[in-house]
């Protein structure tokens, strides 16, 4: 008496997926981050640290340079940031506060981080073309924040940008590489 065991065909593996440098969610891998954009990702989370937990810049500094991939990141970029927010919040606030529909201490504290990153980066890393600001804190707010905050980043930011780097904005405009977008 024989007994034979039930066959099964082998298992196939799932097709292979295109690499484009984005996850499932549309967010760029951590991969295909430069050190510049780490920097932004470590600073929005040692602002949040700040905004929600009220620590000293000190002491999320050293927290945050101790964390898992910091070594990868732009730390001077990062330093100028972070201690950069901090100390101007008061202005950054001042700077964001027209361009709300709600109070400020309504923004999430994700979207306020971002801001805060963007307005700082407007006024003071020209080196930073205005639209790579934009996307780099719609992108931070996708990946840390909540459903729809980028959209409320990028209409804050986009307002501002008008202020900060108007020159930029209207050659940007004249040659066409921004649509203008009118109510």
């Amino acid at each position: 008496m024989s007994t034979s065991l039930p066959t099964t065909a082998p298992k196939q593996r799932p097709p292979r997926q295109e690499r484009t440098g984005l996850t499932s969610t549309g967010v760029r891998k951590a991969g295909s981050k430069s050190g510049r954009s780490r920097a932004r990702e470590f600073a929005l989370q040692a602002l949040y640290q700040y905004l929600v937990g009220g620590n000293t810049a000190g002491d999320i500094d050293m927290f945050t340079r101790d964390l898992i991939g910091f070594h990868k990141a732009d730390s001077v970029h990062y330093d100028a940031l972070l201690h950069g927010c901090i100390e101007q919040a008061d202005q950054l606030d001042a700077f964001i506060l027209p361009f709300l529909d709600r109070p400020i201490a309504e923004l999430s504290p994700i979207e306020r981080a971002a801001m805060w990153i963007g307005t700082y980066e407007f006024k003071h890393c020209l080196d930073v073309p205005w639209r790579v600001v934009i996307n780099e804190c719609i992108e931070l707010a996708k990946e840390f924040g909540g459903t729809d905050g980028h959209k409320y980043v990028n209409g804050v930011l986009n307002g501002l940008a008008s202020e900060f780097r108007a020159r930029e904005v209207q050659a940007d405009i004249a040659s066409g590489k921004v649509n203008v977008v009118t109510d």
